[in-house]
């Protein structure tokens, strides 16, 4: 029985989030350039997209593009630029066809102008999609998402439109990139590493972390599923002790 017949749709991560790690590697062990390896990996990209929609998942959020990455060498960052706005040109149909809504958190006028345009295009011409929505974390990092939340929020008070006694975690919530999405259940990261790398930090306080040794340009719907199976065996305890939740 593969990983696919093993989860149980009832119990569903609503919100998964996917470090896509290893596509440097992957280039290399081919004796690639590591462009090569981008490339490859929207193939899984495509995938994994596809099995979330066939399950049933409401929302996946894929780091593309962290603000760190803008200090890897020039010709990578032009050949990832370029991959981008290949692949929203060519995958517009396949968003309707799965009635996939392409979404967008980061900061976004930082890129480039085609790919802020092609971007734009892609968002509107899908917005009315419903089954899952796909986010693109582009020249995003979290401490800067956090940051500008904090920036927004001492404006309102410095203008009189809220009092600080009125800042909770809701209200700062409301400031971040993600909110009108659910946090997190679920976040992979693969290629072997440990670590979350300035993704999601606020809104991952809860997440459950799963860590695969698959290089991103190898992973597929079958290592997606076995991600939610394991998920799925976990005990979400938010603080509280077992016999509280049985």
């Amino acid at each position: 029985m593969g990983f696919k017949e093993q989860i149980d749709t009832s119990r569903l991560p609503e919100h998964i989030a996917i470090i896509m790690d290893g596509n440097g590697r992957w280039a290399k062990n081919q004796g690639k350039f590591r462009s090569f390896g981008h490339e490859s990996g929207v193939l899984s990209i495509k995938d994994v997209v596809e099995g979330c929609s066939d399950i049933g998942i409401k929302y996946l959020t894929i780091y593309a593009f962290s603000t760190e990455n803008w200090n890897r060498p020039i010709d990578e960052v032009n050949a990832l630029m370029e991959l981008l706005i290949s692949t929203i040109n060519a995958e517009i149909a396949t968003l309707h066809k799965h009635n996939i809504r392409l979404n967008a958190i980061g900061d976004i006028a930082s890129l480039p102008q085609k790919c802020i345009d092609d971007l734009k295009f892609a968002m509107e011409d899908t917005a009315k999609n419903n089954t899952c929505t796909l986010t693109l974390a582009l020249s995003y990092s979290a401490k800067w998402e956090i940051l500008e939340a904090a920036r927004k929020l001492a404006l309102l008070v410095k203008e009189d439109k809220m009092k600080i006694e009125e800042i909770n975690e809701t209200v700062f919530s409301s400031q971040l990139t993600t909110v009108n999405m659910p946090d997190p259940e679920l976040m992979i990261r693969t290629s072997g590493e440990h670590r979350v790398s300035n993704f999601l930090l606020w809104q991952m306080a809860y997440s459950e972390l799963y860590f695969t040794e698959v290089l991103w340009p190898d992973f597929r719907k079958e290592d997606l599923f076995e991600a939610i199976v394991d998920y799925q065996k976990r005990e979400r305890r938010f603080g509280k002790i077992s016999e509280q939740l049985n």
